[in-house]
């Protein structure tokens, strides 16, 4: 089963609750609970994660189309079938070329050339790699290739790689609303939204809440730095019937933490609380209890 963290813009503390979910849910599960980083651009989870080492690395590939000149008619027909406007053909220059940045590896380009002129290389976009830690089952992340943009495809082999119904897992998703994060919640069980009460964090958290109705999965928000700002997110969530799983004052001691890569570190008796609540709630909403019977 999986529970995706996600939130509309970056900053609000989505990875803060990725990690402490991670380390109390261990408590109640043992080895049934998996962090699993699909913030390929930037991840980072592993920083807040102490003793982690890694035990295994994949390299991820795309197909690439690749255009022989020799055997090509410049006919353009592979060009129009192209969906994602990755493949250039003029025919006068007798030029052919693949933008590898926005080929989506559909084969759609194979199967309309008529004449063997196209065939596929292998093009690396990413690594998958998986970290053991004194808790929980363990750290699984991607990590983008630099400059590449194919993050939903990482994504996508991400979750392939790491599918495990009988282990629980925590996805932490890219910020936004964009195709990354879409990949990442299809499928989850549950969806934790994190925002934080200024206009900024509203906005962003009404874009995701609209996403995941569309989607029809079901969510839970979280107020992250509780305290500063306003009260408009609190009146959106109360006008359209969210559950507020709960809040997260605003500390300057634990923003301290943070900046050192020490979230699991004195964690304050508040915390710790909250922390546990949540987790306990998620296995109430979910069911996951069940997976210790």
């Amino acid at each position: 089963m999986r529970i995706a963290i996600a939130s509309g813009k970056g900053g609000t503390g989505k990875t803060t609750v990725a990690v402490n979910l991670y380390y109390q849910l261990s408590k109640y599960l043992e080895n049934q609970v998996q962090l699993i980083d699909c913030d390929v651009e930037e991840p980072n989870d592993l920083l807040f994660i102490p003793k982690a080492e890694k035990s295994n690395t994949n390299k991820v590939y795309s197909l690439v189309p690749k255009i022989d000149r020799e055997k090509c008619t410049f006919c353009k027909k592979c060009s129009e079938w192209c969906e994602f406007n990755a493949i250039s053909i003029v025919k006068n220059l007798k030029f052919a070329e693949v933008n590898k940045d926005l080929c989506h590896s559909c084969g759609a380009c194979s199967v309309a050339c008529n004449f063997d002129a196209i065939s596929e290389y292998q093009n690396p976009i990413g690594t998958i790699s998986e970290y053991t830690t004194t808790f929980g089952s363990g750290v699984i992340e991607g990590r983008l290739e630099i400059g590449s943009s194919m993050q939903t495809s990482l994504i996508r082999a991400l979750k392939k790689q790491t599918n495990n119904p009988e282990m629980l897992q925590l996805l932490d998703a890219p910020p936004g609303t964009s195709c990354p994060v879409v990949e990442t919640v299809s499928g989850a069980a549950y969806v934790i939204l994190v925002t934080e009460p200024t206009p900024f964090g509203e906005y962003d958290l009404m874009l995701t809440v609209e996403l995941l109705n569309d989607l029809k999965i079901p969510f839970g928000v979280i107020v992250n730095k509780a305290g500063l700002g306003n009260h408009s997110v609190y009146e959106f969530l109360n006008k359209n019937k969210i559950e507020l799983i709960g809040e997260i004052p605003f500390s300057k001691e634990f923003a301290v933490n943070y900046s050192r890569g020490a979230l699991l570190d004195q964690i304050s008796e508040e915390m710790e609380i909250f922390y546990q609540s949540t987790a306990e709630r998620l296995l109430e909403l979910t069911g996951i209890r069940k997976l210790n019977n």
